[in-house]
C-alpha cells in the first residue's frame, strides 16, 4: 500500500463507520491502530502480571545474595583467623582465671580483714575499728566495702595504702576522711577500702 493511499484513508476515516461484526472489511488504518492497542495492552498486561513480580523477586534475591556474600566475606575471614581467634580465647581465659583468682571468696574475706589489720599494723597505724559492710551486688561481681578508723601520721597512712595496693587480693581504697586527732599531732583517719569477688550464676 502506497503512503498516499495510506494518507488518504486516514483522512477519510470516520470512527461511526466501524462496524465490529465486519472487522474483515475495516479499512487498513483501523485494523493497524487495533493490532497496535491490542499490542500495548497485551504488553502492559504482562507488566504487571509478570515482569513486574519477577523484577520484584529479582531485587529480593540481589539483596539476598549481597547478605549472604558479606556473611561469606565474614566467616570467610573467621576461618582464615581461626588459630589466632582460639589462641586469644585461652590467653582471655588465663587473663580471666588469673584475676578471679585475686578476689576473695566468702570464706576468705575474715582472712583478709586480718591482712588489712597486719598492713596497718605495720605501718605503725593504732586501727580502732574494721566494719564489714553489706554487700553491693554489680552485673558481673559483688564489691564487699569496709569501713576502716585509724589513728597514726602522715607517713604511717602511705605506708599503709603501698601496703594494701601490694596485697595479692584486690583491696581499693576510697572516701579517705583525714582530720588532726584531738591531741593534735597525729592523724585521725577513716577510709573506706573495697574488695571484690566473683558473681555465681546462681547469684543472679
Amino acid at each position: 500500500m502506497a503512503l498516499a493511499d495510506v494518507v488518504e484513508q486516514i483522512k477519510d476515516f470516520d470512527v461511526n463507520d466501524i462496524d465490529i461484526d465486519r472487522i474483515g472489511v475495516w479499512p487498513a488504518v483501523a485494523k493497524m491502530a487495533v493490532c497496535i492497542f491490542a499490542v500495548v495492552v497485551i504488553a502492559a498486561l504482562t507488566y504487571f502480571m509478570l515482569v513486574k513480580d519477577l523484577n520484584i523477586n529479582l531485587d529480593r534475591v540481589v539483596a539476598k545474595e549481597t547478605e549472604l556474600r558479606r556473611s561469606f566475606e565474614l566467616k570467610s575471614f573467621e576461618a582464615a583467623n581461626l588459630d589466632a581467634y582460639r589462641a586469644q580465647k585461652e590467653e582471655m581465659k588465663k587473663s580471666l582465671a588469673a584475676l578471679v583468682s585475686q578476689l576473695p571468696s566468702d570464706t576468705e574475706v575474715p582472712g583478709l580483714l586480718e591482712d588489712i589489720d597486719e598492713r596497718g599494723a605495720e605501718s605503725g597505724l593504732d586501727i580502732n575499728s574494721i566494719k564489714l559492710l553489706p554487700e553491693r551486688a554489680k552485673e558481673f561481681y559483688i564489691e564487699l566495702p569496709i569501713d576502716i578508723d585509724m589513728v597514726g601520721g602522715y607517713h604511717d597512712m602511705g605506708s599503709f595504702v603501698s601496703g594494701v595496693a601490694a596485697m595479692p587480693r584486690i583491696v581499693t581504697l576510697h572516701d579517705y576522711d583525714i582530720k588532726m586527732d584531738k591531741g593534735g599531732s597525729l592523724l585521725a583517719i577513716k577510709i573506706k577500702a573495697k574488695t571484690y569477688r566473683y558473681k555465681s550464676p546462681d547469684e543472679g
